[in-house]
């Protein structure tokens, strides 16, 4: 892996409230754009741990959010967190929020785009005296991008939160398998050319948002990858975390990494939905919760992470 060798620190502003804590802004300086970032540390601890926390897939910003929802949950993970002592450290995607001027062409961008974004974090977190312990929490996708960079030398510990345990390909196949035959039936020649590394140039219009040429590459990169065999080689502390409710991940997922990863620890969270607050099993009131940036996160999620941790 490539690492960026250039960093810049920018302390933009910083807030203090009722917790003790300080937030500073971050800017990662890489060959493609600035990449901004927000460390929060809590005050008055030394050689504390610190996690990266990075987001999950599409136009996420630090907090967890986009365009079409708000829920602060990466926010409210990453204050829960401070209240215990641990800082960490969370930022906007390529393309997203304040790191828009990093944005990569879509034709280039690839999955280990994002892994050598974390990777340059990590580098940096690890020169900062302030801290011990790094500790990368993966969301959703980016649960697969934080099984990769946690093989590290300088990272301890993995935390997995609704993280898909089969490679993407076998979910969206699942996916569109849920959608009228027709659906599968234009979709499916085009995955199984896109799994053997092949792209398609003739997609139809109802499939256009979603294999659209220049986004194919991408669907490439990350189809190859399957976190069962990313996960299995991490010989340090893993956790994984998996609510009862998630509509997008499923308890299998959860029960296919800790099958790959033995030694690891697993820990299900009834009632917590796939961004991390409480929710019912109904699909609609489910995704009402996406955009309830005041909800707070699901009861006993961040006691499990801060008890390993600690």
């Amino acid at each position: 892996m490539k690492y960026y060798s250039t960093f810049i620190i920018f302390l933009a502003f910083s807030i203090q409230n009722l917790f003790a804590q300080q937030e500073d802004t971050i800017l990662l300086a890489t060959g493609n754009g600035i990449i901004s970032g927000s460390l929060l540390v809590p005050q008055s601890h030394k050689n504390m741990p610190v996690a990266l926390i990075i987001s999950g897939s599409g136009p996420t910003d630090r907090n967890g959010n986009n365009m079409m929802m708000t829920n602060n949950a990466l926010l409210l993970l990453a204050h829960g967190l401070a209240e215990n002592g641990i800082a960490s450290l969370r930022y906007d995607k390529r393309g997203v929020g304040e790191s828009k001027e990093a944005i990569v062409q879509e034709s280039n961008l690839r999955f280990n785009t994002y892994v050598e974004d974390a990777l340059a974090w990590v580098k940096l977190l690890s020169t900062d005296k302030r801290f011990g312990n790094i500790v990368i929490i993966g969301h959703s996708e980016g649960s697969l991008i934080g099984m990769i960079v946690a093989s590290e030398k300088a990272v301890s510990k993995f935390i997995s939160l609704a993280g898909a345990g089969r490679p993407a390909i076998e979910i969206l196949r699942e996916q569109l398998g849920n959608q009228p035959p027709i659906v599968m039936e234009k979709a499916e020649p085009i995955l199984q050319k896109l799994e053997q590394g092949e792209t398609v140039n003739d997609v139809p219009v109802g499939l256009y948002a979603l294999f659209r040429p220049s986004v194919q590459p991408y669907l490439i990169s990350w189809f190859k990858l399957d976190p069962r065999i990313e996960i299995a080689k991490l010989n340090k502390p893993v956790l994984i975390v998996q609510g009862t409710t998630d509509i997008q991940v499923s308890l299998i997922d959860a029960d296919n990494l800790a099958k790959a990863n033995p030694k690891a620890q697993k820990v299900v969270i009834d009632g917590m939905n796939h961004i991390l607050k409480p929710a019912e099993n109904d699909r609609q009131n489910n995704i009402a919760t996406y955009n309830q940036p005041d909800l707070p996160l699901a009861a006993g999620l961040i006691n499990k992470m801060v008890s390993f941790i600690k």
